[in-house]
């Protein structure tokens, strides 16, 4: 049962845009983090302190680093206790691979239970309500997978369907959403999916080296934490639906599969970033939106929208890639504040960074309501992973005012 007031609840509803039936919309959002903070300014020092490392040329590169990827704070699971305990995490070519999968697997388990309950806090309802289950993460290897123990942390019916989507990086918060949108919409007005993405950076921890330049900006990039979405269609009364998920697309770019590159290895995952990444997204990403834009066009013909007509939700997977799309597509510098923010306040926390980037676009639409601001109704929802494979949605914002 929900337990929002039915009054405030209408008066709510009466000032924002209604779904159409059978699509399926995001009906709450939710996110949990580690314990341990790190900010950027302090984060050099106690790096190269717990590696063990006094080399001033990577001193100095990780000090660049920590100023160009525009991160301030982030969370992580890593911890001084940690290293205490497993001081081999740091040592170079120590076969880690059990610890760091013993550490991993519980901090994912624990941060997806923590993201999921404030998620279905803040959507009202019961956790008996949720039909589906879609849990995304690239940073434990186990079987039974993370979708189980999250499923039996939570409490859920043992008839929840269940959907694991691993190894899918950063696009995997918007693979989930895809995921989602299709339960809901293919399993009835009563379903109600859960999303829960959860990633941590302990799998990839270990100290810097110069023959591994590109490890240093992950190293200053990346952070830990989990998200949460409930998913369904046909909201009820009590229900606050905040983004409707209009139409959904995936594509891989053919010969880039070795410019995002993860292996699995008893030291842990060695994870290479091409420096051709940003570069290969400027180039495809109008291609990519043009054909989601498109799926609207169907059923609004006579209704021509401009790339500033719309909201951008878009993980942010470095300043590079935010900067080149900003170019590419000719975007307002306010655009993409929502994916800067996120960026600025939790790095890059691979699947999860969409979440947070979703979230301060509904505060964003928060504060424009009350001060009786024009929003964007249509945007795009975008994320890209290994592949390259592009993750789009076609979605509009339930919260924006409806017209007089």
């Amino acid at each position: 049962m929900v337990s929002t007031d039915v009054d405030t609840t209408k008066q709510q509803a009466a000032c924002c845009l209604a779904p159409n039936p059978g699509k399926a919309t995001i009906l709450a959002l939710g996110h949990a983090f580690p314990q341990q903070l790190v900010m950027q300014d302090y984060f050099v020092d106690g790096f190269m302190r717990n590696t063990h490392c006094d080399d001033p040329v990577i001193r100095e590169k990780l000090n660049r680093l920590c100023k160009t990827t525009t991160v301030k704070t982030r969370y992580v699971v890593m911890s001084d206790e940690i290293l205490k305990s497993c001081p081999e995490l740091a040592q170079e070519g120590s076969p880690t691979m059990k610890q760091r999968m013993d550490i991993s697997n519980k901090a994912v388990t624990q941060m997806a239970t923590e993201a999921s309950l404030a998620c279905i806090e803040a959507w009202g309802g019961d956790l008996s309500a949720i039909t589906h289950l879609v849990y995304v993460s690239s940073s434990e290897a186990r079987f039974p997978g993370g979708d189980l123990h999250l499923a039996r942390a939570l409490g859920l019916s043992p008839d929840v369907r269940r959907v694991m989507l691993a190894f899918t990086g950063c696009s995997g918060g918007v693979a989930g959403l895809r995921v989602a949108k299709g339960l809901a919409e293919s399993s009835g007005p009563g379903s109600r999916v859960l999303l829960a993405t959860s990633e941590t950076t302990i799998a990839g921890f270990r100290p810097p080296s110069p023959d591994r330049p590109y490890d240093l900006v992950g190293v200053t990039l990346f952070g830990d934490g989990a998200g949460a979405a409930i998913v369904g269609t046909d909201p009820a009364p009590l229900e606050r639906p905040l983004f409707e998920l209009h139409s959904a697309l995936q594509r891989f770019l053919p010969d880039t599969e070795k410019t995002i590159d993860g292996r699995l290895t008893e030291e842990g995952i060695k994870f290479q970033l091409g420096r051709e990444l940003p570069h290969i997204i400027e180039a495809h990403v109008e291609s990519f939106c043009q054909k989601l834009m498109k799926e609207r066009e169907g059923d609004h013909h006579d209704q021509q929208l401009s790339y500033d007509d719309m909201f951008w939700a878009v993980h942010p997977g470095g300043p590079a890639i935010l900067t080149k799309m900003e170019g590419r597509l000719g975007l307002d510098g306010g655009k993409l504040r929502a994916s800067r923010s996120a960026l600025r306040d939790f790095g890059n926390a691979s699947s999860n960074t969409i979440v947070y980037v979703l979230e301060n676009m509904v505060e964003e639409s928060r504060r424009r309501r009350a001060e009786m601001e024009e929003e964007c109704e249509w945007g795009l929802i975008l994320a890209f992973g290994p592949g390259i494979t592009f993750e789009g949605i076609l979605a509009r914002n339930l919260q924006a005012r409806a017209a007089n």
